[in-house]
């Protein structure tokens, strides 16, 4: 079933009832809606989400899961089910299998995954690698800007880049308004060289992808990069064949010219350093925004790892997710293309 068509609610407990023989329940105080009306219409339009029936369909998908995985160590908080129906336009089946894939991929890589916490990644968050802009799009979408060039190798590998990727979209799923828009990358690839491209190999981008598309509950509505040097065409090389049609047509390639990028994300939304007039790039209100849920990840991401139960076990890992063997000879191909770049 496609993401972008209409999707059916396909739990096995309602799907032969109809709305005129179960009346909606009337939403308890555990869960209160934060969403505008006109986000309200825009669930409603774009991911077949009705209000009336919210707390209906979050009930059968917990039901699911206390049925189908009733050894999956998971929150069954109204809040926190709600991201992964939303992500799915609350088609159940294809909401159980993003929750599994979330919990199988934060523990098939522990190095990324483990004691994720603002704390324990004060370095990458200083360095300025990644932010999210003070303004949303015209779409609403929250701009995430990653800036590769403030990576140094020598002061920590590729694997606390991607924690820090990872702490930044927890905390933005949080909000439903996210969960509603989505988010919009904005990639500048200005001074990228070889030697730091090719830390990005194979297995990297194939687990990176693999949990974006298929493990984790967001929407990338679009992918902007800036001041890509030749060697992306190596890069996006890696990446491309990972990625799913309708992700790859999301991708734009604004090279040097930010008049093309405005014509996406407005001048006034964006900081100096891209042609806005927002003022000059700030990093310390989105760190803030991190340190501040300090709790909040030690909460979830500190406490000891569950003994893996059976339907981790049975689930097939999320396309992207396999060993380094797997990825020899690609690397080999790779990095021949990533040299003849130059």
């Amino acid at each position: 079933m496609s993401e972008e068509s209409d999707s059916l609610r396909t739990s096995p407990s309602v799907a032969s009832l109809s709305e005129n023989e179960l009346p909606p329940p009337a939403e308890p105080p555990g869960y209160v809606c934060s969403l505008t009306e006109d986000l309200v219409t825009k669930a409603r339009e774009e991911l077949q989400e009705k209000p009336e029936w919210r707390l209906r369909d979050v009930q059968a998908l917990r039901d699911m899961v206390r049925k189908e995985c009733p050894n999956l160590s998971t929150s069954l908080d109204d809040a926190f089910l709600l991201r992964f129906l939303r992500a799915r336009k609350f088609d159940y089946d294809r909401a159980l299998q993003l929750l599994v894939n979330y919990h199988s991929c934060r523990r098939s890589w522990p190095e990324v995954f483990n004691n994720l916490k603002p704390s324990a990644l004060k370095d990458v968050l200083a360095s300025g690698f990644l932010t999210v802009l003070p303004h949303t799009d015209p779409r609403g979408c929250h701009i995430l800007c990653m800036r590769p060039d403030r990576w140094i190798p020598s002061n920590y590998p590729i694997t606390e880049n991607i924690r820090a990727i990872y702490l930044t979209l927890e905390k933005l799923i949080q909000s439903e308004e996210t969960q509603v828009n989505g988010i919009v990358i904005l990639a500048d690839y200005k001074g990228v060289s070889l030697s730091k491209a090719s830390h990005f190999g194979p297995f990297i981008a194939k687990k990176v992808i693999g949990i974006l598309q298929d493990g984790f509950p967001i929407r990338i509505k679009a992918v902007h990069v800036v001041n890509e040097p030749r060697i992306f065409k190596g890069i996006f090389a890696i990446i491309k064949p990972f990625l799913k049609e309708k992700i790859a047509n999301r991708f734009f390639l604004h090279g040097s010219d930010l008049n093309s990028l405005h014509t996406s994300l407005p001048r006034s939304i964006l900081p100096k350093e891209y042609g806005g007039t927002a003022g000059e790039l700030d990093i310390t209100a989105w760190n803030a925004v991190l340190l501040a849920s300090e709790e909040d990840f030690v909460r979830e991401f500190c406490q000891p790892v569950p003994v893996c139960d059976s339907i981790l076990g049975q689930a097939l890992p999320p396309e992207g997710l396999t060993s380094d063997a797997q990825c020899d000879d690609s690397l080999r191909a790779v990095k021949s293309q990533l040299y003849s770049c130059y």
